[in-house]
């Protein structure tokens, strides 16, 4: 029988609320599955949350900011769990969402689509 675990509910929309500039401005691009596939925010994956998460394609979107450069080893961590579990994991900065939100678009909708392919 399985382990079954509650969500962390209040700390996920916790995460929303606070979400950056960055999460914001992305998340126009994502909602309401504007790229073909259904993306939901803040939302735990074992014992982790994903800023953006494609349950369909097993697909994580991280905007990584000022902490990730203090620890870059939890990313690795992180990063190894998820590929483990069948996640593929996309990683922008902040700066890159900001500065080229149509090349990191365009990075997603390509992934999407490969993703799609196999």
């Amino acid at each position: 029988m399985p382990n079954w675990q509650p969500r962390n509910t209040k700390r996920a929309r916790s995460l929303r609320r606070e979400a950056t500039p960055a999460e914001r401005a992305l998340w126009e691009h994502l909602s309401r599955s504007q790229l073909g596939a259904k993306f939901s925010r803040q939302m735990p994956v074992g014992p982790y949350f994903a800023d953006f998460l494609c349950r369909e394609l097993k697909l994580l979107i991280e905007l990584d900011g000022h902490s990730h450069d203090v620890a870059p080893e939890r990313d690795v961590t992180r990063d190894q769990w998820m590929a483990e579990n069948g996640y593929t994991v996309m990683r922008f900065t902040n700066a890159e969402a900001k500065d080229n939100i149509e090349g990191v678009v365009q990075a997603i909708s390509a992934k999407i689509e490969d993703l799609r392919k196999t």
